[in-house]
């Protein structure tokens, strides 16, 4: 057994960037200035995306879309129920109805297939999820989408990296994108707002500082021009540029970190094929580049012998952390109470939530840390028999 604890998640980070953090403490500039227009600037040209707003959260971002789209009572969301609990809690505060989509069994994102049936006249917007670093298939959603004039936006907290027919994910449409700690590259907090739509970058840039007519850091005048005005009201989720100095860094090292996460999800594979009880998701079979952000198994409880709480409380015995990503948000207390989804009414959906259980997987892991979790795995299925 291992001597020492091995989280699930660690972010990645270099005393460089420890450093490039001080001397924007040392500037005298620490809020939204330079450094978070640079970011901005490096994350645009990263994903070749249009438009690129920084914020203080992907969950910011969401909610400066609905407020930008002007979606509230009366109108409809669809996104999964395999996600964070953030965009359907954003739906709800919006006066919306969140219409949650079933998944595919083995890849747990949505498609065309399961978003049709949901759609209604009162459908407003369209939010996919990208999951664990994979992309949904997308060319079809987005036909869909278009055919019927509904708006279509990515949650992609996932896939920071994420290529799907050789275009990063955020070159096309509207992508979210989050830097909070377990992510593939991080700010400490943090998201991204990409679009190909001027209007509605324009819009976000206005919302998430108090809705004043010229950006926190006004890139021509090195500062805020003290005319700025509110035109409209707006928010405070603006980007530090402490936070976005470790964006910058971290971005350069981005490619490298879905190198050696790819290494371990390979690794995590060959030792994994023998495991029964243990089923990794699915690679989609259309053109992709995976970031892995996250390494998902699902526990076979019949075959194990035991549930996944069980399972991640014997592996913690055995020094290895996990996580779980997600309990279905309609499975949690008050979308349970609130959306009437009988049991079964997601079939995939539930039989993943009470299963799937992540791995450790960050870029400081060394293969033998592979080797020792698949290790621990195959000593607590062997000790339940």
């Amino acid at each position: 057994m291992r001597s020492s604890f091995l989280p699930f998640s660690k972010p990645a980070i270099s005393e460089q960037e420890i450093e490039a953090v001080a001397e924007v403490l040392r500037s005298g500039w620490i809020t939204t200035g330079p450094r978070t227009a640079e970011f901005e600037e490096a994350f645009r040209e990263y994903c070749d995306a249009k438009g690129a707003v920084a914020l203080c959260s992907a969950t910011a971002g969401m909610h400066l879309l609905l407020v930008a789209m002007g979606i509230g009572p009366g109108d409809e969301v669809i996104t999964p129920s395999m996600t964070w609990v953030s965009t359907v809690n954003l739906i709800v505060l919006a006066g919306a109805t969140p219409v949650l989509a079933d998944i595919d069994r083995d890849t747990l994102m949505v498609s065309a297939k399961t978003i049709e049936p949901l759609i209604t006249d009162h459908t407003r917007l369209i939010v996919p999820v990208h999951f664990a670093g994979a992309t949904v298939d997308m060319e079809p959603l987005r036909q869909l989408a278009s055919a019927k004039g509904i708006h279509l936006v990515e949650d992609a907290a996932h896939a920071a990296g994420t290529e799907y027919h050789g275009q990063k994910i955020g070159r096309r449409g509207t992508a979210i994108f989050s830097f909070h700690p377990i992510k593939n590259i991080t700010c400490g907090e943090g998201g991204m707002f990409c679009s190909d739509d001027p209007t509605l970058i324009e819009r976000v840039r206005r919302l998430k500082f108090h809705g004043l007519g010229m950006d926190a850091y006004d890139r021509t005048m090195q500062g805020r021009s003290p005319q700025a005005e509110v035109l409209e009201p707006g928010f405070k989720y603006n980007l530090t540029d402490m936070a976005a100095v470790l964006g910058l860094s971290q971005l350069s090292r981005l490619d490298k970190f879905i190198e050696k996460r790819a290494l371990l999800a390979r690794r995590y594979q060959e030792l994994l094929s023998g495991v029964d009880e243990i089923r990794p998701l699915a690679m989609p079979s259309y053109p992709m580049r995976h970031a892995w952000h996250l390494f998902v198994v699902r526990l076979d409880t019949k075959r194990a012998g035991m549930d996944r709480e069980t399972f991640m409380a014997e592996l913690k015995k055995r020094n290895i952390g996990t996580g779980i990503h997600f309990k279905a948000v309609h499975t949690q207390k008050y979308y349970h109470e609130t959306l009437h989804l009988h049991e079964g009414a997601m079939l995939n959906t539930e039989w993943n939530s009470d299963r799937i259980c992540s791995l450790p997987l960050f870029p400081d892991m060394k293969i033998e840390d592979v080797n020792d979790v698949v290790d621990a795995i195959k000593d607590v299925l062997a000790s339940i028999k």
